[in-house]
């Protein structure tokens, strides 16, 4: 950047550079610290974040594991909340607090962005009618009009999705690894406008997302070409070459699939009537193999409607040495033969991707169950600290 005599030359971040070629950089993370240190706010006025996104995960960490909550928990505790009242209150603290401070980017975006993502009880990922009534009841206790609630992607997920989209409640379409079932969020997506538009409701500020996860695909299948690799014949540098090639290749699939959705004659129909479309986001793009780059998921992945989620070390590390260009749309041909060889490997995209699905749902629970234990022993300790000193 050209700079006046003796003036100081100003970075432009490579984070920030991503909104320059369509995508919106999000952080996967969210904690008490970071909203009132203003590190978010920095984030957001200096590196272009755009958006957060939190999961079950991050929550345990957040409150689970430091000290910023104790106050407040000892609070709702003594005032006779339940364990899962306690962390409600906690986790839809948070997410109002990041929605505020992202205010600004959704008014500047005309509502395009400026997101914070919320999610229902992992518990409820096979169970459409509960988790209607409870992503009803966290939209409303979130009272921001930039909150999406999450909704995992699971087959019976489809149908609580329809009927929040139609009823005109943000949706992020989480845990999704299947291009298959990509193809069917998409058409949940259009058919929950119609349904909003059938009932009358304008449609200009109804928001979803479909997150597509992708260090999880590599893991798995890395697994099955590291078994293959170790023949050493031509085969298994076949199978080698194909290590940490899955993630991306169903990306740019999926990136194609969307691409087509938007010159569809559907969505341009919903379209006419104020309809955004459904942007493609980018998650679990924090770096397992320590073998690759700890920007793998970022830069192949930078294109026109997308966002990707970063945890924060990997949105540091974008910060300091991230070189964007638009990199989505090459290689779809490339892309489809790297899944054909999987398959002449026979290794089965279907079956991986619904063990990941699985064990996706499973990893959420956990700690989600882990967070709700440690909230109830803390609980029953505060409440008799308080009878002992009431007595």
């Amino acid at each position: 950047m050209a700079t006046a005599a003796g003036a100081k030359s100003v970075m432009i971040s490579p984070v920030r550079k991503l909104l320059g070629f369509g995508q919106s950089p999000w952080l996967d993370f969210i904690q008490r610290r970071l909203l009132k240190s203003g590190e978010l706010e920095r984030m957001i006025d200096e590196w272009g974040v755009r958006g957060v996104t939190s999961n079950p995960v991050i929550f345990d960490k957040a409150i689970a594991h430091t000290h910023d909550y104790d106050s407040e928990i000892t609070r709702l505790a003594e005032a006779a909340k339940s364990a899962a009242e306690i962390y409600e209150a906690l986790a839809v603290e948070d997410v109002r607090g990041a929605a505020e401070l992202l205010l600004p980017v959704y008014r500047e975006t005309d509502g395009a962005d400026g997101f914070v993502s919320l999610e229902v009880s992992p518990h409820l990922a096979r169970d459409p009618e509960r988790t209607i009534s409870e992503a009803k009841r966290l939209w409303t206790a979130l009272d921001r009009p930039n909150v999406m609630i999450k909704v995992p992607g699971t087959r019976e997920g489809l149908t609580a999705i329809r009927s929040l989209l139609a009823d005109g409640i943000n949706v992020n379409v989480t845990l999704l690894f299947s291009i298959d079932r990509y193809r069917e969020v998409l058409e949940t997506y259009f058919e929950g406008i119609e349904a909003a538009l059938a009932a009358g409701r304008a449609v200009e500020r109804i928001a979803s997302v479909a997150s597509f996860f992708l260090s999880r695909i590599d893991t798995l299948i890395d697994r099955e070409l590291d078994r293959l690799a170790a023949s050493d014949d031509a085969r298994g540098r076949r199978a080698a070459s194909l290590r940490g090639e899955a993630a991306i290749a169903s990306a740019r699939v999926a990136y194609g699939v969307f691409e087509e959705s938007l010159v569809s004659e559907r969505f341009l129909r919903l379209h006419a009537h104020g309809a955004r479309a459904q942007r493609l986001l980018w998650a679990s793009t924090g770096t397992k193999d320590p073998t690759y780059s700890d920007i793998k998921y970022v830069e192949p992945l930078i294109g026109p409607h997308t966002i990707n989620t970063m945890p924060l070390a990997t949105l540091e590390a974008y910060h300091k040495h991230g070189q964007p260009r638009t990199r989505l749309a090459e290689g779809r041909q490339r892309a489809e033969r790297v899944l054909r060889a999987l398959a002449d490997f026979e290794i089965d995209l279907d079956m991986v991707t619904a063990r990941l699905l699985d064990e996706g749902l499973d990893k959420f629970v956990q700690p989600y169950d882990a967070l709700l234990n440690a909230l109830e022993t803390t609980r029953q300790a505060r409440s008799v600290a308080a009878k002992t000193v009431h007595a």
